[in-house]
């Protein structure tokens, strides 16, 4: 691969990767942990990082916004603001996304963080059941077929409406009647962000929590440097010299974006195929690879490096199907608890907001019902006891 202004593009993205996996994995910062904590045992540390990873991005994509620095359009990957307002998809995509993300022990960007760390649980996740299941949503008719036969009707086009895009102050200019006023983009991103940041730092925990503060910093500054690379000057010339000098053999999305970690599972599938093919490495290829050198290179400088194995076939299972409602509910609902919650949302774009909070409230659901079936099986087991116990009682009138 010569050494031009996309490689330099590629390998920037796979270096700031390298970053998030690291200090993912020293802060174990996870999404489904943060559903998990405070779901189960009321603690919001984890939550308000993630919720803090957020908030940097939105005000890190708004500051370079209002600097001239970046331009967020409706033609990013995947079309966060995009005027076909598929309401369904996030909100399905989210649901399925939420439950396989908890049934699989952590989201996409988790299970790369832990197959940096030695976890063949996830690998099993990823290589066998995610990976296969968004390269089937994104690279065959699957999608088509099974999901937008029947979505496509309940699309809402936005622009019938006079609103030019799904992101909040076009939505609120288009209701209001007012028409190309930055101010109330600015208005509102500030006051979506403040608001967040208030909340967040609310909590005397997450103040004294370091890990929480680093790992959602890092997070956040990771996504606005992915936005300010691919949407900023150098974003221009990386299309460009894509357009004019390997129009032979043009490599694969090559659009505004930030870090996601779905569609790269089956981009990375799609690679595979063609290894030598490097048209086909892309940001997404180098982030999933940036992270697990990243979660790697931590774990073995730390001497954390452990391998896991699957405790049981049931054990396997879950991973299984997780592993697949997330490739399928990750693509439908284009992104993650990355690429939608913490990217999209540093859009302000509404489906992005909707993909959020289905996703947590999958999670959260999920969880509620596990913890329910474990406490049946705690009832029914302890039932079985009191039966057996009461089987050996002498009988009355009888010696013991």
């Amino acid at each position: 691969m010569a050494f031009n202004i996309h490689t330099q593009v590629l390998l920037s993205i796979f270096a700031i990767a390298v970053v998030m996996g690291a200090v993912a994995s020293r802060t174990n910062f996870c999404t489904m942990g943060a559903v998990s904590d405070l779901v189960n045992i009321g603690d919001s540390t984890r939550m308000r990082s993630w919720l803090f990873a957020i908030a940097v991005a939105l005000l890190g994509v708004l500051a370079l916004e209002a600097g001239g620095i970046l331009q967020i359009g409706n033609s990013t990957f995947p079309p966060y603001r995009t005027a076909s307002f598929a309401w369904i998809r996030y909100l399905l995509g989210g649901l399925l996304f939420g439950i396989g993300m908890t049934l699989g022990s952590g989201c996409g960007n988790k299970c790369f963080v832990r197959i940096g760390g030695g976890n063949l649980k996830s690998v099993v996740l990823l290589v066998f059941f995610a990976a296969p299941a968004a390269y089937l949503m994104l690279w065959t008719d699957l999608f088509n077929t099974a999901f937008m036969s029947w979505m496509q009707p309940t699309i809402v086009e936005l622009q019938s409406y006079g609103i030019r895009s799904q992101e909040l102050a076009a939505i609120v200019g288009g209701v209001s009647g007012i028409s190309d006023a930055p101010w109330l983009h600015y208005g509102l991103g500030l006051a979506v962000g403040i608001g967040l940041l208030a909340f967040i730092f609310k909590s005397a925990d997450f103040r004294s929590s370091f890990d929480g503060i680093l790992g959602g910093a890092v997070i956040g500054l990771a996504v606005v440097a992915g936005w300010w690379i691919t949407g900023g000057s150098w974003g221009t010339a990386w299309k460009e010299f894509v357009e004019f000098e390997m129009v032979d053999n043009p490599p694969s999305r090559v659009l505004v974006q930030s870090y996601t970690f779905i569609s790269p599972m089956g981009d990375s599938v799609r690679y595979l195929m063609e290894p030598t093919n490097f048209a086909l490495l892309n940001f997404g290829i180098m982030a999933v690879a940036g992270v697990i050198v990243g979660s790697a290179l931590y774990s073995l400088v730390t001497r954390k490096f452990r391998f896991e194995w699957f405790a049981s076939f049931k054990d396997f299972l879950s991973h299984a199907v997780g592993g697949v409602l997330m490739g399928v509910g990750g693509v439908l609902s284009m992104g993650c608890t990355v690429g939608q919650a913490i990217t999209g949302v540093s859009t302000l774009a509404l489906g992005s907001f909707l993909t959020l909070g289905s996703i947590i409230f999958g999670a959260a659901l999920t969880m509620k019902v596990q913890y329910y079936m474990l406490d049946e099986q705690g009832f029914w087991r302890s039932v079985r006891l009191g039966l057996a116990d009461l089987r050996v009682l002498p009988t009355p009138g009888k010696p013991a």
